[in-house]
């Protein structure tokens, strides 16, 4: 089979990946710290194969009020989520091939779970999402927010006049992402 295969390929993708922001970390760092002589052909020759790489970064971090010399530890960081995401993505790409792939075989029958378990997967998905980017303060009127807002709200508004508010925290998400998989799981079930 090739899904393992194209999942072992993005994993070594990413460690290798994760490695050279590491050592791209530790020169500028080594550099900065003046643990390499910076006027050395050694120092020169890091800075002109990370620069590159880091400078971006740096010009991120300066944006955003932090310090220039974090921008190495903050490659590091973005190396391991993107990794993660990453993998996931490619994890789930590969196991949504395999199952469409076998729902196939099954019959018309079992497309019909498969095309059903995606639909509930794709406003599951959509509620992790809107809960995250409310997170990070995303205004939900934004032009890429609309239609995560449309595939969440008929489940939300409602949950939201039904259950107490308790403050800041808003439970309705985590009862409307309960509700979607447990009739997922009935009505694949059912099928």
């Amino acid at each position: 089979m090739w899904y393992p295969l194209l999942i072992q390929s993005a994993r070594i993708v990413v460690i290798a990946f994760f490695g050279y922001a590491c050592l791209v970390a530790a020169a500028s760092w080594a550099i900065r710290t003046r643990r390499i002589n910076p006027f050395s052909r050694l120092a020169r020759v890091a800075r002109r194969v990370t620069d590159p790489i880091l400078a971006p970064v740096e010009r991120r971090v300066i944006r955003l009020g932090g310090n220039p010399q974090d921008a190495g530890l903050w490659l590091v960081g973005i190396a391991v989520v993107g990794g993660l995401i990453v993998l996931s993505v490619v994890s789930w790409v590969v196991e949504t091939v395999a199952g469409f792939l076998a729902s196939i075989e099954a019959g018309p029958l079992g497309l019909t779970r498969f095309l059903v378990s995606g639909a509930f997967s794709v406003v599951m998905a959509a509620l992790l999402v809107r809960v995250v980017v409310s997170w990070l303060g995303v205004s939900p009127y934004r032009r890429w927010m609309r239609p995560v807002m449309r595939l969440t709200d008929w489940i939300i508004e409602p949950l939201q006049r039904i259950l107490p508010a308790l403050g800041p925290l808003d439970f309705s998400p985590l009862v409307a992402y309960l509700l979607l998989y447990i009739a997922r799981t009935l009505i694949v079930s059912w099928l």
